[in-house]
């Protein structure tokens, strides 16, 4: 059972000329996901399993929309006690923890904002934060890291009223003991309008400081196409999304759209470096039907010996957030059986270009337009741009547009920029082949121009990521008084591999025979780490103005 009939007019395509032609995507008037989702399985299926979640140390919980409903109107209720109010924003550090679709729910039933954080954050990024976007409650886990940090930056957070802790900490009140006295009940509330803010997120700031990317109430709904089309979830199955809970993929992946279709989300909770050793055991253990992970996990995962571990519970396979090296979607294939379906989206939406479940996919290729979404590929004028051509992904802006970013708040010249023209803007370029399919070409900001070229980072990445010795790489461009600029490699080895001019001369020779030979890198820098966003993203702008110094 699931509410699907309620968005979609059905879910079984041929083909994506079918899929174009003939989806019907509706939402209920005024919709809230806490009242309209949640409470409605709770009240037609209230024993349906919503959240698998367990921890390294081997603690498990297991919540069904019946325990989601009522806990959340215990936090909805503990909320109103601590005097938040509708259009108040309430600050989540929460990691993977199960609270957070306790507060999430809580939240979105009182009209609250939530505001999804990353606990990794330091105290200047919490008083940032705070301050950027008027927090008045923050909730978070209570790994000693955090409360360090958290500590450190409510001195300077000027309009939080309270910091509560998932567990007890000396000083603060704990969420959990307060949730747990209040009355599971919730008094009348008024439905906040569908255009009211719901959620924001701060961007991870991979070119500047973060932006407040907000969404208003119908903005979970367009999440169904990324569960049934791309992710292609189960009803009554498990689906694993490997995000933590302060960035928009776990909107994506561990939530909206998994529970609008009936399928339950599983959640692993870790504090550190992930091992995937870690988690592919769980994979069996709790039968996950349905897994996306970004390209960079799965790089990790098929340096593993994947002959070790069950992948029999599998259905689906997806990944997103950069594009996937064609060597690693190889070689989990031929260890898993399993093909891995691409998506392209941003913060600022749902999944615009996808690898659907109906079609084939090619690895490397970002897949097709959804339907939520009309997709131009435009150059610096916004002229469209011919089959093969490069160009810039963009949304042509509808009266009425599902799944994307409603305003930048507080920002309303960034948000004029974004929605007040023809287009919405993703500063991300891609090509599209004659057969409509679209090959993601890299950030606007990270095109080398070197020698009368235009280098994409993308098509050396995956060049170089064929070679057994790279683990991960990078590609910028560098200074050079002859020509302007060149190509720069930045890699970590894999195991086994050690830095020498003989290994550079091969990889250089490598990317010659798999690619242009003028896209070459001349220049290639061994290190032990690459400078990352705190969500894990790859800051090339960081190895750029390093190498301008």
């Amino acid at each position: 059972m699931n509410l699907l009939h309620k968005f979609l007019n059905r879910t079984d395509f041929t083909d994506y000329d079918d899929f174009v032609k003939n989806v019907k995507f509706s939402v209920p008037e005024n919709f809230n996901f806490g009242f309209d989702v949640v409470d409605g399985y709770a009240r037609l299926a209230p024993e349906k399993r919503a959240l698998v979640w367990c921890n390294a140390a081997g603690d498990e919980k297991i919540m069904t929309f019946g325990d989601i409903s009522r806990a959340s109107n215990r936090a909805a209720n503990f909320l109103i006690s601590a005097g938040v109010k509708k259009g108040d924003c309430v600050m989540s550090m929460l990691n993977r923890r199960w609270e957070y679709w306790v507060l999430n729910i809580a939240c979105c039933k009182l009209g609250a904002v939530i505001i999804p954080a990353t606990h990794l954050l330091t105290p200047k990024d919490i008083v940032y934060r705070c301050n950027s976007a008027g927090v008045k409650i923050l909730v978070a886990t209570s790994e000693e890291d955090v409360i360090e940090h958290i500590s450190h930056a409510l001195p300077k957070c000027e309009t939080v009223t309270e910091c509560l802790f998932t567990t007890p900490v000396e000083g603060f009140r704990c969420f959990d003991d307060c949730v747990r006295e209040m009355s599971d009940e919730l008094p009348a509330l008024p439905r906040p309008a569908w255009d009211e803010p719901m959620l924001c997120y701060f961007t991870s700031g991979t070119t500047g400081m973060p932006k407040m990317v907000q969404h208003n109430f119908e903005y979970p709904a367009g999440f169904v196409f990324n569960a049934c089309f791309w992710q292609k979830v189960v009803d009554d199955g498990l689906h694993f999304t490997a995000a933590e809970t302060g960035w928009a993929k776990c909107s994506w992946g561990k939530l909206y759209g998994q529970w609008i279709a009936g399928s339950a989300v599983f959640a692993y909770d870790y504090h550190g470096r992930f091992t995937p050793t870690d988690l592919l055991p769980l994979i069996a253990k709790y039968h996950i039907t349905t897994f996306c992970v970004p390209p960079t996990i799965y790089r990790f995962i098929v340096k593993e010996d994947l002959s070790k571990y069950d992948f029999s519970s599998l259905t689906h396979c997806t990944t997103a957030g950069e594009a996937l090296n064609s060597e690693v979607y190889r070689q989990f294939y031929e260890a898993t059986g399993h093909k891995i379906y691409e998506g392209f989206g941003q913060t600022e939406s749902c999944v615009i270009l996808g690898t659907f479940y109906f079609m084939e996919p090619v690895s490397g290729c970002s897949g097709k337009p959804c339907p939520l979404y009309d997709i131009d590929l435009i150059d610096d004028e916004e002229n469209p741009v011919p089959d093969g051509a490069e160009g810039e992904i963009a949304v042509r802006l509808r009266p009425h547009q599902y799944g994307l970013v409603a305003s930048y708040r507080g920002d309303p010249e960034r948000t004029r920029a974004a929605r007040g023209g023809k287009y919405y803007h993703t500063g991300d370029l891609a090509k599209r082949d004659e057969n409509g399919l679209y090959w993601f070409v890299g950030r606007k900001d990270d095109i080398i121009k070197s020698s009368g070229y235009r280098i994409g980072p993308f098509e050396v990445e995956s060049a170089l990521m064929e070679h057994p010795s790279v683990l991960e790489c990078a590609i910028t461009g560098a200074p050079d008084p002859i020509r302007g600029t060149v190509v720069k490699a930045t890699i970590v080895l894999a195991k086994g591999y050690e830095p020498s001019d003989e290994l550079k001369k091969e990889l250089q020779n490598h990317v010659k025979r798999a690619t242009a030979p003028y896209k070459y890198p001349r220049i290639i820098e061994f290190v032990t780490e690459m400078p990352k966003t705190i969500s894990g993203k790859i800051r090339r702008v960081e190895i750029r103005e390093k190498d301008n110094k």
